[in-house]
């Protein structure tokens, strides 16, 4: 069994996408999916149900992620511990963002953690501009920040994280599978600024509206944006990843728009150019293993 093609199943599923993971592991489409397809040769069964540009999990391929992502973990430890121990210092900086360090740390650290079990963390809380400015001035290792291009920076995508309407138990919007963006201009709404692009397609897509939304409070704290959705002050755009917890309580319920769909939060990993490069592969598979296996648990496929 091809280890590239268990690689690549995993992708697949953390994704959601084809194009994506092809996108992630530096392939075109039809060689992802000439992978998956050898994959499952080699188990002779199907590992997805494709229904479009929607794919699901079979029952055979839900049963295989777990054996698959723990194939994978050993065998990126064992390459690590091999070939970057040199490389691998005692303590790791690291730096992240706020929302970062509430929804994604508390899932990788313990599996970084797993793999290397010496290894002594220091986590900072700051802004991604200054996070940049302390990794190109080597005051820390790694930052996990939001997008950011700069000639003196490596950066790989950890997460995207898709934006969504978020509504309060009991609104009138509950009732529909999905509304339009018309729909949005009688709501009051919080607006939760993070200085994204994705944010500002968001902004932009309300200035053609006839109704644009009443948008009584801009914060820039997203735990502050949920509990004002939560005691009714408005409805709100929010990362996904920040309200799982409040949906499956049923205190926040998410609601489709169509004409504002597709946008997400990136996380990236970054570092300076040819340094850490074994930390940054392991934080990765780290980050997206974790990630991955809560989302099984949770039956969320991304």
């Amino acid at each position: 069994m091809n280890i590239d093609n268990i690689e690549a199943f995993v992708y697949v599923v953390h994704f959601g996408s084809f194009n994506k993971a092809a996108d992630a592991l530096f392939l075109s489409q039809p060689s992802v999916t000439a992978r998956i397809q050898s994959l499952e040769r080699d188990l002779d069964c199907l590992l997805f149900d494709r229904n479009g540009k929607r794919i699901n999990l079979t029952e055979k391929g839900q049963r295989f992620l777990m054996d698959a992502q723990e194939i994978l973990r050993i065998y990126q430890r064992s390459k690590l511990q091999l070939h970057h121990r040199e490389e691998l210092p005692g303590e790791l900086r690291m730096d992240c963002t706020i929302s970062v360090s509430n929804y994604i740390i508390p899932e990788v650290l313990p599996r970084i953690k797993e793999d290397f079990p010496g290894l002594q963390i220091k986590l900072t809380t700051t802004t991604s501009d200054l996070i940049l400015q302390r990794v190109l001035r080597r005051e820390t290792d790694l930052g996990l920040v939001r997008h950011v291009v700069h000639p003196h920076i490596h950066s790989v995508k950890l997460l995207d994280d898709p934006i969504r309407l978020f509504v309060y138990e009991g609104h009138p919007f509950t009732r529909f599978a999905s509304v339009s963006a018309e729909q949005l201009g009688v709501e009051s709404f919080i607006f939760f600024e993070c200085g994204s692009l994705d944010w500002v397609k968001i902004q932009r897509s309300f200035e053609s509206l006839r109704h644009p939304p009443r948008i009584e409070y801009q914060v820039d704290n997203l735990e502050a944006a949920k509990k004002l959705v939560m005691n009714r002050a408005g409805i709100c755009f929010l990362p996904e990843l920040c309200a799982r917890k409040e949906v499956q309580e049923g205190r926040l319920i998410p609601v489709e728009v169509p004409e504002i769909s597709g946008n997400s939060l990136h996380t990236h990993i970054i570092s300076l150019q040819g340094e850490n490069a074994g930390l940054c592969e392991a934080i990765l598979r780290a980050g997206r293993d974790a990630l991955l296996r809560r989302e099984s648990d949770i039956k969320v496929l991304y």
